[in-house]
C-alpha cells in the first residue's frame, strides 16, 4: 500500500464523510450528557462541551464539532468557534478542576472563526485564556485530534498531559492555504506547502509535539470507526490509571514540562 501524501492526509481530514467528535463521544464514552452556555452571552455550537462517563470514572468533555449537512454546518458555524465557544469551554474546565473530573478534548476545526464580530468580541483573548485556563488544571488533561487541526482555533483546547493524533488527521499552526498565501503570496500552492509544514501525525510525532498516533485501518469505514473508538477508549483508560495516585500540583507540572519540552527540542534541531 503506498504512503500518502501530506495533502492527502489534509483532504482525508476535511472529509465531509469523516466521523465528528460526537460520533466517538457516543461510541467511546457509557454517557454523555450536553451541557450548555457560557454564562455571559450565548451558546456557540461550534464546540460541545458535557459530562461523560466510562465505568465509574467521570469526565468533562470539551470538543470542536463540525456538520455534515448544509444546515447542521450553518448551525455549527462549520466548527470554527465564536469566542463563546472558548468562554464556554474555559468555564467546564473550571468545573472539572473543582470536582476533580479529567478532561477529553477533540480537536476538529479549520480554525476559530475569523469574523469582525468575533474580532470585536475578543477572540484572541478568549484563545489565549482558554489556553492558561488549561495550562492550570490540576486533573489530568487528555487532548485527541481526530480531524483538521488548524491555528490558535485547534491549539486553544490542546494543551494537554498527553495528545493523542489520529493517523489521518492534521494538525498546524495554520491551513495549508494560509501558509502558502503568507509565504508566496499564491493560495494555490496548498499541495506544495502542506508537503513542507510538517503537519502530519507521523512529523509530528517525531518533533514530539504529539504523544502516540492512533492507527486508522483501512477497509470497510464502520469497522474502522469500531477499531479506532475502542482503541481511543482504550488509551483514556490508561492514561487515567497511569494518573491515579498523583498529586494535583504534579499533574499541572507534568503539562507545563511537556509543552517546556517541546520548545527546548525545536531550539535544539534548529541549532542542528
Amino acid at each position: 500500500m503506498n504512503k500518502k501524501t501530506a495533502w492527502e492526509k489534509v483532504e482525508i481530514a476535511r472529509s465531509p464523510k469523516r466521523k465528528t467528535a460526537l460520533d466517538y463521544i457516543e461510541k467511546i464514552f457509557d454517557e454523555f450528557i450536553e451541557l450548555h452556555g457560557d454564562r455571559n452571552c450565548k451558546d456557540d455550537k461550534a464546540i460541545v462541551c458535557g459530562l461523560a462517563k466510562i465505568g465509574n470514572q467521570n469526565f468533562t468533555v470539551i470538543a470542536e464539532q463540525k456538520g455534515r449537512t448544509t444546515k447542521e454546518n450553518i448551525e455549527r458555524n462549520f466548527g470554527m468557534p465564536n469566542p463563546e465557544s472558548y468562554r464556554k469551554a474555559i468555564r467546564f474546565m473550571k468545573q472539572a478542576d473543582k470536582f476533580n473530573r479529567p478532561v477529553i478534548t477533540f480537536i476538529d476545526t479549520k480554525g476559530a472563526y475569523p469574523g469582525i464580530e468575533a474580532e470585536e468580541k475578543g477572540q484572541g483573548e478568549a484563545i489565549a485564556s482558554s489556553m492558561l485556563e488549561m495550562s492550570k488544571l490540576k486533573v489530568p488533561v487528555i487532548a485527541i485530534v481526530i480531524g483538521e487541526g488548524s491555528s490558535g482555533g485547534a491549539l486553544a483546547i490542546g494543551i494537554g498531559n498527553r495528545v493523542l493524533m489520529l493517523e489521518n488527521a492534521i494538525y498546524s499552526i495554520l491551513s495549508p492555504e494560509g501558509y502558502a498565501s503568507i509565504l508566496w503570496k499564491d493560495s494555490s500552492r496548498a499541495k506544495e506547502a502542506a508537503e513542507k509544514m510538517r503537519l502530519t501525525a507521523q512529523d509530528l510525532y517525531d518533533l514530539k509535539v504529539i504523544d502516540k498516533i492512533i492507527k486508522e485501518p483501512s477497509g470497510d469505514e464502520e469497522e474502522s470507526f469500531f477499531k479506532v473508538s475502542n482503541s481511543l477508549k482504550r488509551e483514556i483508560k490508561a492514561i487515567i490509571l497511569e494518573f491515579k495516585g498523583w498529586n494535583k500540583e504534579d499533574i499541572c507540572e507534568n503539562r507545563y514540562q511537556k509543552f517546556r519540552n517541546i520548545g527546548e527540542y525545536k531550539k535544539l534541531e534548529e541549532s542542528l
